[in-house]
């Protein structure tokens, strides 16, 4: 996650530090505490949320659990690891609905935080979980507040109550009542009220957002914030708690490049709990909060279950069951392959997927100079053939194969790449269907992935021969890196291999392998 780009950069490269001694002194434990309360304090988390977080790694890192450890560096990798889950909220909060419906979700927060878009999200969220919500336009100040919350709506496929214009016309406070009593007449199960915002916490907000609460008397008020505010999101949090009081918080935003230490901050300082995220513009960029799943972010552990989650969601498994039959039979065609390419694309942004696996860091450069018109690119090429091309790859010669790369607007190299890594990919995914461990080019049984292969005595120093001296340097600059150049080691969208980040976790643990085999039906 981009926010937190430079904190798992600080962190990843203090325990790098940390593994290569085998007995921490108390010297070696003061000092990596000091980078930890360094890199957070980087990262706008709050100065109380630091120092408490600080002195209990500390107090831990110094006890028995880490001295008689077989591996003290790992153990103080995983202290730091709970010790931010428990900044973040410890267990994630679901939302409590009302035992006699409909369930009234009440928004509040300062404007620009995004509130009438995650009105919209979390309408869809609900739709998608079996509910039916209705949106109630009450943020009648902002211009043109109602038209927008109007337009999310009929995007998300629900119903809004908007019976005023807006634009400083209208009570909001006789909107939200006469709103709730249209959704208990026509039986809607979960009401979210979308409420005024200000440049600034003042007491005619505070007042405002107060009346509307006496009025609907709210199941759960949720505080919209947005992630990139930095320390100002602490004082924030504290005044609408004071003001109006809220039971859950929701961080927008969270796909900015910006120091997210509002995240790391809030729920510690406020005694609520982050309850969702916004991770991007689109209605669907919206998730509920796992506070371990963000600290194993954080930590550069990757998130495998909310990955497979989001396939879960997004694949159809019939389709996915027909597949993996095909697979296993050795008949994945071209079509397969573009029907796969289009399912990946409905997740979402890959650079947010790739940024969920373990050992990110590693490859952080390489997901953001990933260009992701790539896929549409391989999706031009595809389209451009022939049903029997699609079908039976063999047929293309290089007659066809300029024929495509015409038809498609790429070179004759970009179609040749992409039918040897289709072949590859298809390896690979044939071999997953069989439940057997997929040959992955350049990395051999038992060898962590991205490792150096011929690193022993016998290992020669081997350089590019191409006549061609862009071409050579090129080959050479890959071979430094650790890649087999040629692209045979790339992924299926031209992304290269990158060494696995120091410390990365070295495979998924018991619970995610159990997630992914119950995803594949196994």
């Amino acid at each position: 996650m981009a926010m937190f780009g430079n904190l798992t950069d600080r962190l990843s490269e203090t325990f790098r530090h940390l593994r290569t001694k085998g007995k921490l002194s108390p010297a070696d434990v003061d000092a990596t505490v000091r980078e930890i309360r360094r890199a957070l304090l980087d990262a706008d988390v709050a100065l109380e949320v630091v120092k408490e977080f600080a002195g209990t790694v500390r107090e831990r890192a110094l006890s028995d659990e880490v001295s008689r450890a077989l591996n003290p560096a790992q153990q103080v990798v995983q202290i730091v690891n709970e010790e931010l889950v428990g900044i973040l909220g410890g267990q994630q909060r679901r939302l409590e609905f009302a035992k006699k419906p409909p369930t009234v979700i009440m928004l509040a927060g300062l404007q620009g935080a995004g509130k009438t878009t995650l009105a919209g999200k979390l309408a869809k969220w609900l739709k998608n979980e079996g509910h039916t919500p209705i949106l109630i336009a009450a943020d009648l100040q902002r211009p043109n507040a109602v038209n927008q919350l109007q337009v999310v709506g009929e995007q998300a496929g629900v119903p809004v109550w908007a019976p005023e214009p807006g634009n400083g016309v209208g009570d909001p406070v006789k909107v939200a009542k006469d709103g709730l009593k249209e959704a208990e007449r026509k039986l809607y199960d979960t009401v979210i009220v979308d409420t005024a915002g200000r440049l600034g916490v003042d007491a005619e907000l505070m007042k405002q957002a107060s009346d509307i609460r006496k009025a609907v008397e709210p199941d759960e008020v949720l505080f919209v914030i947005d992630a990139m505010i930095g320390q100002d999101a602490v004082a924030t949090a504290k005044a609408f708690q004071e003001g109006v009081d809220f039971t859950g918080v929701v961080l927008t935003k969270l796909d900015g490049d910006a120091r997210g230490g509002a995240a790391l901050s809030v729920a510690h300082v406020t005694g609520r709990p982050i309850m969702f995220a916004s991770t991007g513009e689109r209605l669907d960029d919206f998730e509920p909060f796992h506070p371990d799943r963000m600290a194993n972010r954080i930590l550069d552990l990757g998130d495998i279950l909310s990955l497979i989650e989001q396939a879960q969601r997004t694949f159809d498994e019939d389709e996915a069951r027909q597949v993996a039959e095909r697979l296993a039979k050795d008949q994945f065609t071209l079509e397969d392959f573009l029907d796969q390419l289009q399912q990946v694309k409905k997740m979402g942004s890959l650079k947010s997927m790739l940024g969920m696996l373990p050992g990110g860091k590693g490859m952080r450069e390489a997901i953001d100079n990933f260009d992701e018109s790539e896929v549409d690119r391989t999706e031009a090429i595809i389209r451009s053939m022939t049903p029997t091309e699609r079908r039976q790859p063999r047929v293309l010669n290089g007659s066809r194969r300029v024929r495509i790369a015409r038809g498609s607007g790429t070179t004759v190299t970009e179609v040749n790449q992409l039918m040897a890594r289709f072949e590859q990919a298809a390896k690979m995914m044939k071999s997953v269907a069989k439940g057997q461990m997929p040959q992955i080019p350049g990395v051999t049984p038992g060898m962590r992935i991205g490792g150096a292969a011929g690193s022993g005595k016998n290992a020669k120093k081997k350089g590019s021969k191409s006549g061609n001296p862009a071409k050579r340097a090129q080959e050479n600059a890959a071979l430094a890196a650790g890649v087999k150049p040629g692209g045979g080691g790339g992924s299926g969208f031209g992304l290269g291999a990158v060494p696995a980040a120091p410390g990365a976790q070295s495979g998924p643990s018991e619970q995610e392998l159990a997630a992914l085999q119950k995803f594949l039906g196994r």
